[in-house]
């Protein structure tokens, strides 16, 4: 197969199966390799991925190319307690008690990247790799206060879920200015589809009902940069970092009436910084600083609460209600140790707060974005001189968050008590790559 098929068949696929969630809605990780070392690829010079991690560590990889697919498996749980179910009152009910758990459990998301020397001091490449998540799906429960009449735990009519997909193909040079020094740039062309459904509950609340939910999936395109910068200090230092610009995406029209700003919905800039240490030629050690910018996109930073303020907060609006999600700052640390000249493991760790505030617990049912730690660990087996296979796995450990349900304060005058929620979710993804150096 050409390569522009191969890239053509892998962008087709990412659109279809992307689904992360783990910082926020960004990967853990950017290629197999960096995955089976908690993400920390910032200062690593390993594959064909630097699109996503560091630009300017492109040149130095060769010509080669990376494809893989990770099975990625997040159990989400939403809970509701102590609510008076004996309330009701059209859209907004008192809620139902009981534990949930979403439906969709297990994912396919495909990687791909491609670099080729130009010459001995430039390359040109393309990496291809997806964000996402919020895919949740819940179904109907039976509502005592209604006289039995099934409702979502958002109190609409149907079933309720999100589903965001990302894809981000990534076309890079990569140049050194020396021996030492390398720098990078990154085109960002983003695509993204949305969907949501079981939403009917807010159509009072919103600045375009018809434009609210259950209205398919929309699609939007965007386009930013990442530009990054290596240096290797001596045999055993390496350094590295890389910045991109928020991803400026179309609206989605269809949900104009959901998302603040009109449907507006962008990919928040973001930074990261690392460091590699090698004391011998068998030990890699990788650390990052990551940060991601969410308090930049009011789609996902705009306080639920802002439900209350009358038509300034009203959902699609400027100021209209979103997650509340706060910015994320991720520390990732990576351990490689080579086995033999054909086997090497990986190991790693990262953290991050949650960026989700105990006030929005009730529309973060549509996306329990609580993960805070990865443990990683991950493997590469060369199968001849110029190929090999790499396997990670990723376990995202069970995290949750309680606050007061948002409907509650919505129910008004009828002092309606419609109790305290709980999410949580936790992760587990395996995945595995072939690798061609030519």
């Amino acid at each position: 197969m050409k390569f522009s098929k191969l890239l053509l068949a892998m962008a087709a696929s990412g659109i279809a199966t992307s689904a992360f969630a783990t910082n926020g809605y960004f990967s853990h990780g950017y290629g197999m390799t960096a995955k089976g070392m908690a993400g920390a690829a910032t200062a690593m010079t390993k594959d064909a991925f630097g699109g996503a991690n560091n630009p300017a560590t492109m040149v130095w990889v060769g010509n080669r190319y990376d494809v893989g697919a990770d099975a990625f498996s997040p159990v989400r749980n939403a809970t509701r307690s102590g609510s008076d179910q004996t309330f009701y009152n059209a859209p907004f009910l008192s809620g139902v008690n009981g534990s949930f758990d979403s439906d969709n459990e297990l994912f396919g998301v495909p990687e791909f990247g491609y670099n080729k020397m130009i010459n001995d001091r430039m390359s040109l490449g393309v990496s291809v790799y997806g964000n996402g998540g919020m895919n949740t799906d819940y179904g109907l429960v039976a509502h005592s206060g209604a006289g039995g009449a099934s409702y979502n735990l958002l109190n609409g009519t149907t079933a309720l879920g999100v589903d965001l997909t990302q894809l981000i193909i990534a076309p890079t040079v990569s140049y050194k200015t020396s021996d030492q020094t390398s720098v990078g740039i990154s085109a960002l062309l983003g695509y993204q589809q949305f969907e949501a459904y079981g939403l009917q509950a807010f159509s009072d609340m919103s600045s375009s009902r018809a434009n609210l939910t259950n209205n398919g999936k929309d699609s939007a395109t965007g386009l930013g940069a990442r530009v990054g910068v290596y240096h290797k200090v001596n045999d055993s230092l390496s350094v590295g970092a890389a910045y991109a610009t928020k991803v400026d995406m179309s609206k989605f029209d269809k949900y104009q009436g959901l998302f603040a700003e009109q449907g507006d919905f962008d990919l928040p800039a973001n930074w990261n910084v690392g460091l590699t240490f090698r004391p011998n030629d068998k030990v890699s050690v990788a650390l990052d600083y990551q940060h991601i910018a969410y308090s930049d996109v009011k789609a996902v930073a705009n306080p639920s609460t802002n439900i209350l303020t009358g038509s300034l907060g009203k959902l699609g609006a400027d100021g209209g209600a979103g997650f509340g999600w706060s910015d994320m700052d991720i520390l990732k640390l990576g351990i490689e140790y080579v086995v033999n000249p054909r086997l090497t493991v990986r190991a790693g760790y990262s953290h991050a707060d949650s960026p989700i505030a105990a006030r929005d617990v009730t529309f973060n049912i549509l996306a329990p974005a609580v993960i805070e730690d990865h443990y990683t660990f991950g493997m590469t087996y060369a199968l001849d001189k110029s190929s090999d296979l790499t396997v990670s796995y990723a376990h995202a450990v069970e995290n949750s968050l309680s606050g007061n349900s948002l409907f509650t304060t919505l129910s008004g005058a009828y002092l309606a008590n419609s109790g305290t929620e709980t999410i949580k979710m936790h992760q587990n993804s395996i995945g595995i790559a072939y690798s061609k150096k030519f």
